[in-house]
């Protein structure tokens, strides 16, 4: 039984190859094959003439070789398409194709591009595409462009060299000239951009509107250094940074209230600017705030802050408004900062309370 479907198997086998060979024949005087079977070259129906065939199905067991693909091109390790390729190409490592790409690129580890794509790439270490990428391009490590025209998602960075038209969301990094939107976990770099800069820490552009992240550094856009007080008796000296709309904040202080303690001061959170005259604007605020002796228990405060803004000449300004703060910490702590409270939770383990306040204070514009 056994040897039966072993002299079956190898019938099969026999009987595809020939085929595959039948088919190259047909095919060479244009260089042209249906189908390419192989192992690794020039072990293959098309043999040490396979660079000079362009194929509609390729199948290798290990890695393949070709002029160029118009349908599909299936490799255990790698497809290597010496000019464009069009339709599926899929390799448990590598699909390397020196000009064009239209379709879908699937590998393990990298797709590299030579000229441009027009399509989907996807790989699990790094897309690399010399120079335009029209489609989107998705990969667990890194995506390196030309330009991009669609959705870059990266693991860790997108790169592209000139413009980015859609949008880069990575867990580290993106960095393009002029792009549409940015989403990363640490830093986005761009030249000008029409949509919004998402950031875990750093947002870097020439133009940027709308950046969202602690620091921004936006070259038409403001930068400033605050010191602000609250009804708490917090003092904080901030750094605000951000585009025409948005900003973002970050500051330390110290706390004048606590008598039986020395209580060290941070914020950070997000504003915007809505401008009402020439020198005169509204700031909103959402900030996050932490007191602490560094020792054990906070005071933890969420403000939602609306902020009437005066400036003063090109490089002051001076504020103050109404604060609505949310506030939690240890009830044996016994912060009594705040006495009338608008809510509080008087069944939770850790106080929680919400109240009206304040917060004043003078900037510089750097």
């Amino acid at each position: 039984m056994k040897n039966l479907r072993f002299c079956t198997a190898k019938a099969v086998f026999v009987s595809i190859f020939l085929f595959g060979l039948s088919l190259v024949s047909f095919g060479q005087n244009d260089s042209t094959s249906a189908v390419h079977f192989g192992f690794i070259y020039p072990l293959s129906t098309n043999g040490k003439q396979a660079a000079s065939y362009t194929n509609r199905f390729s199948l290798h067991a290990i890695a393949g070789l070709s002029k160029s693909e118009t349908g599909v091109a299936i490799a255990g390790a790698a497809n290597m398409i010496k000019q464009d390729a069009s339709g599926l190409q899929m390799a448990g490592a590598v699909n390397l194709i020196s000009h064009d790409a239209k379709g879908i690129q699937l590998a393990g580890a990298a797709n590299i591009i030579g000229n441009n794509a027009n399509g989907i790439q996807m790989a699990g270490f790094s897309n690399i595409i010399k120079n335009e990428a029209k489609g989107g391009q998705i990969a667990g490590f890194m995506n390196l462009a030309g330009s991009s025209q669609s959705v870059q998602m990266a693991g860790f960075a997108n790169i592209t060299r000139n413009d980015a038209k859609g949008l880069q969301l990575s867990g580290f990094l993106n960095k393009g000239k002029n792009v549409n939107a940015q989403v990363a976990g640490f830093a986005n770099i761009a030249g000008n951009v029409k949509g919004i800069q998402l950031a875990g820490l750093i947002n870097i552009a020439d133009t940027s509107d709308y950046p969202i992240a602690i620091f921004n550094f936006i070259k038409s856009g403001e930068k400033s250094i605050a010191i602000t007080l609250d009804e708490t008796m917090t003092t904080i000296a901030s750094f605000r940074s951000g585009g025409r709309v948005l900003y973002g904040i970050a500051g330390i202080g110290y706390n004048f209230k606590g008598d039986k303690r020395d209580l060290y001061a941070m914020e950070g959170g997000l504003g915007a600017h809505i401008k009402l005259a020439n020198d005169f604007r509204l700031n909103l605020e959402a900030v996050s705030q932490t007191l602490s002796n560094f020792k054990k228990g906070n005071y933890s405060k969420s403000s939602l802050r609306i902020i009437p803004a005066y400036k003063i000449g090109n490089k002051l300004e001076i504020f103050a408004g109404p604060t609505v703060n949310y506030v939690s910490y240890d009830r044996d702590k016994d912060y009594d900062f705040v006495k009338k409270f608008i809510w509080k939770n008087n069944s939770s383990e850790n106080f929680q309370g919400v109240h009206f306040g304040f917060n004043t204070g003078i900037q510089l514009i750097l």
